[in-house]
Order: structure tokens, then C-alpha cells, then sequence
């Protein structure tokens, strides 16, 4: 009898220790789904959207965020029990070095999104708390269409923002789908509007839905344009509108500088006063029609120079200097000399050459080049940058680097 139940004992013991293993070594699926190579792309098709949290185990703000993301999984799912409307992933950066790298990761931890398989471009930089994590799951997963019910409705839209519109007989057709995903893909970027039967009828043949860029005139010169190709392609009309809806001139605020920041691009920078349009519509023109190709060499933004005084004050410049253009390397700031040259072709590029040459960070500790036609001072102190104490802080991600 005694060896029976010790034969029983060692038996309830052992199947204690499995299920003490399984739940230790198999997460609940109240978990985050663990990301890796092999799953990426399965999990990118099969999924609307996919938030993600990029981590490393040494990391101590890693290690706090992540059973407050796992309980967000657990609350997400409950809210959208729908297979393939959304998923909350992880990528262990050290185990996943190759995807770490496919998504840029420079700090952790860094939460970003994929929608509809494409990369979004903004992480996510809010509070880290369940309700704030799911407001914001909630806040991408809302359809940013905008319906109108008249013509007129369009009359009045804000002329500072660059829209789409969509013009269609109905809602229940494959064309209009397209157009959605593409808006959820660019809804920071653009505002999207449609219109449908009644409403649209005026702009469109009969079973021929149009789709309409319109810029952003308050800021552009630019003239509105009709999408030309096929409305079921999605990766066609992606690309069309991508091209229209991210300027090359963006505006910098207070709540964009750190996203900015992180593209570890110098700022070429336009202060001008609020009420001041043609400042940035000139700006805009010559940056389109002379230094396109410094696009992935230079940041080219406006900057509000009230908002922005600070800069200024540091530039020993006030609200009476505007407009002015200055480069903000994230080292230094150097001051483009004279505004209005920037209507003398290639001024402008020059200026950003010399930053890229060294000549601007030589002069500014040396005075003029010998050969230089400037009048030749004393050497200058620095300007340090304003721009970089905007950059990502220390007190909430682990930096793997200082990128600028």
C-alpha cells in the first residue's frame, strides 16, 4: 500500500512539473505573437494592421513595457475577436537581427505599425499604458474617409491640407476598397474624402469611379490632379498617391521634431511669421525645382518663428528677421546670409553643398576660406544645434547610438 502511494505521489508530482513547464515555457494567448523571420510576412498578409514592439531582454524599459503591451494583446483581442483585422507582435531585436534592421530599430523600445503589409513611417511615441495603447489601436483601426453628401461640402475644405477625393457610383465595389487602404495607409499624411451616387454623379462617366489629388494651396503652387491608372491595383494607387500626399517641404512643430530628428537628416529650414503664406510657397517652389535630388541628403521644412523663437534667439535673430533659412546639422546651426538670394538659382544649393563639404563648420571655426570673396572676420564661436536636444530621450528608450 505504501508503494502505491508513493507510485501515486511521484506520478501527481510529475504532471505537476509539466504543467508548471507548459504554462512557463508556452505564453497564454493573452501574449503578444512572437515575431521572427519565418513569420513576418504571413503574419503582415493576414493581418489589417500589426502593431509592434521592438525590445531587447537587457533592456529595463523593455522589460517594463512588456507586460503592460501582453495585456494590451489580451484586451485587443477581446475587442476585435475578427481574424485578420489586428494583431499586437514582438521581434526579440537580438534573437531577430535581420528584421531589427529591415525596420531601422535604433533604440528600444521602438513600437511601430505595419497596415495593410506597408511599413508605417510614424512609430508610436505616446504614454506607455494599456488604455492609451488601445485608444490608439482603436484611433488607426477608424476608416479616415470622409463621406460627402454634396458638392458643395468640398467648397470649404482646408486649403493648408493635402486631400484626395474619391468619386464613386457606390460603396460596394472593389475600386472603392483600394481607395480606402490606400487612405488608411496615408491618413496622416493626406485627408481623404468620397462622394458616392447622387452626391458625385457630376465628376465621374457612369461606372467610372475617379479618384482627385488636391494640394495644399495655402502652402503650393501645385494644380490638382486625376489619378490616371487602374483603381483595383493597390500597389498602383499607393505609390500615385504616396508621391502627392508626403511634400518634399514639411512642416516642423513641437509634436513632429522628435520623429524628424530620428531620420538623422540635417534640417533645411524656412522661419517664417504665421501670416506669412508666400514665404513658404516660394520656398516650396524652389526646393521642388532645384533640389529634388538632395531629398535623401536634407530635411526641407517650415517652421512657425513665433512657435519657434527659440532658435531664432539663438541665431541672434527676432520676429522682425523673418523670413529667414537657416541649417540646424544637429551639431551647429548655420544661417543662410541673405534671404533674398534665395531667388539667385543655385544659391540655395550651394549652401547646402558647403554644409556637406565641411565648408560651413571650417568657416564657422576659422572665419572665410582664403579664397573666399567674403569679407574675412575673426573666427566665430559655434551655434549649437537647437533641433537636437528635440531628438529621442534617454529617460524612455535605451540608445544603441547617438545618431546625431
Amino acid at each position: 500500500m505504501d508503494n502505491l502511494r508513493i507510485a501515486v505521489s511521484v506520478r501527481h508530482i510529475f504532471l505537476l512539473h509539466i504543467l508548471v513547464s507548459y504554462v512557463i515555457y508556452n505564453p497564454t494567448d493573452s501574449e503578444a505573437v512572437k515575431l521572427t523571420q519565418q513569420t513576418l510576412a504571413s503574419t503582415f498578409a493576414s493581418n489589417e494592421l500589426v502593431f509592434i514592439n521592438f525590445y531587447a531582454e537587457w533592456c529595463r524599459f523593455s522589460n517594463i513595457l512588456m507586460p503592460i503591451f501582453d495585456e494590451t494583446a489580451d484586451k485587443i483581442k477581446t475587442t476585435f475577436p475578427q481574424a485578420g483585422k489586428v494583431v499586437l507582435a514582438k521581434v526579440d531585436c537580438d534573437s531577430e537581427m535581420d528584421v531589427a534592421t529591415q525596420f531601422h530599430i535604433t533604440k528600444y523600445p521602438t513600437l511601430k505599425i505595419v497596415r495593410n503589409g506597408k511599413i508605417g513611417k510614424r512609430e508610436y511615441r505616446g504614454q506607455r499604458s494599456t488604455d492609451a495603447f488601445v485608444t490608439y489601436v482603436k484611433n488607426e483601426l477608424e476608416d479616415p474617409v470622409k463621406e460627402f453628401k454634396s458638392l458643395t461640402e468640398l467648397v470649404n475644405l482646408d486649403k493648408s491640407k493635402r486631400i484626395i477625393i474619391g468619386y464613386f457610383d457606390k460603396k460596394e465595389r472593389i475600386e472603392y476598397d483600394t481607395f480606402r487602404k490606400v487612405a488608411t495607409n496615408l491618413k496622416e499624411d493626406c485627408q481623404f474624402y468620397v462622394g458616392f451616387g447622387e452626391a458625385s454623379q457630376q465628376m465621374h462617366p457612369p461606372n467610372q469611379p475617379i479618384v482627385v489629388f488636391r494640394p495644399d494651396v495655402d502652402r503650393t503652387n501645385d494644380l490638382d490632379e486625376t489619378y490616371m491608372g487602374q483603381l483595383t491595383d493597390f500597389t498602383e494607387l499607393f505609390a500615385w498617391s504616396s508621391e502627392r500626399c508626403v511634400p518634399l517641404v514639411r512642416e516642423i512643430t513641437f509634436e513632429n521634431a522628435e520623429e524628424l530628428t530620428e531620420e538623422a537628416l540635417p534640417f533645411l529650414i524656412l522661419f517664417h511669421h504665421p501670416d506669412d503664406q508666400e514665404s513658404i510657397k516660394r520656398f516650396n517652389e524652389i526646393v521642388k525645382t532645384q533640389l529634388v535630388e538632395e531629398k535623401s541628403n536634407i530635411n526641407c521644412l517650415t517652421a512657425d518663428g513665433i512657435k519657434f523663437a527659440h532658435p531664432l534667439h539663438h541665431l541672434g535673430k527676432g520676429e522682425k528677421d523673418l523670413p529667414l533659412i537657416a541649417i540646424d546639422s544637429f551639431k551647429h546651426m548655420y544661417l543662410f546670409p541673405n534671404y533674398k538670394d534665395i531667388e539667385t538659382v543655385g544659391k540655395l544649393k550651394q549652401f547646402i553643398a558647403d554644409l556637406h563639404s565641411g565648408k560651413l563648420h571650417r568657416e564657422y571655426h576659422n572665419g572665410p576660406d582664403p579664397d573666399s570673396t567674403e569679407k574675412i572676420t575673426k573666427p566665430t564661436a559655434p551655434l549649437e544645434s537647437s533641433f537636437k536636444k528635440l531628438a529621442p530621450s534617454k529617460n524612455r528608450y535605451t540608445l544603441l547610438k547617438e545618431e546625431l
